[in-house]
């Protein structure tokens, strides 16, 4: 599996714990900046990542800024990607498993390393369950795709 990983300034510490654990899971690992602490906008890395993942180019992806919601809001306008906002194992499995979440996004200001680690882990491992949900994913294409005027992706 390759994951695509992006933050901000205030994501930079955790997204960088968390590209090395991931390489030691043997996980490839696309990282689309910020390279540094220094202040940086979080629409631009967030529409880099969402861009590859609505294209398409990687399965999964994990977005981190200061709390996570200005990174939602960006990377959800993007067709086919479904970004979560995760706080806890709960949200992060649920998300997979209820929501297929390409695309995983974490508060670097409210979440603590081991527990961020926890979290990928599971997100990483939990399926999606189909059924209801699949119905319910079929319905927000389906309002996507409408919002767009009828055009395809």
């Amino acid at each position: 599996m390759k994951i695509v990983l992006g933050s901000d300034h205030a994501g930079f510490e955790l997204k960088a714990d968390l590209r090395d654990y991931l390489g030691r899971q043997n996980i490839a690992i696309f990282d689309m900046g910020v390279a540094e602490e220094t202040p940086a906008d979080y629409p631009g890395i967030a529409r880099a990542v969402a861009e590859k993942i609505s294209r398409k180019e990687f399965e999964r992806g994990v977005l981190i800024c200061g709390s996570g919601i200005g990174m939602s809001i960006v990377a959800n306008r993007f067709p086919g990607v479904r970004a979560a906002l995760c706080h806890d194992l709960y949200t992060a499995r649920v998300s997979r498993e209820h929501n297929d979440a390409n695309l995983l996004v974490l508060g670097g200001r409210l979440i603590g390393k081991e527990l961020a680690r926890e979290m990928i882990k599971v997100w990483l491992e939990s399926v999606f369950q189909g059924g209801n949900h699949q119905r319910r994913l079929d319905q927000i294409e389906s309002l996507d795709k409408e919002m767009r005027g009828g055009r395809e992706k």
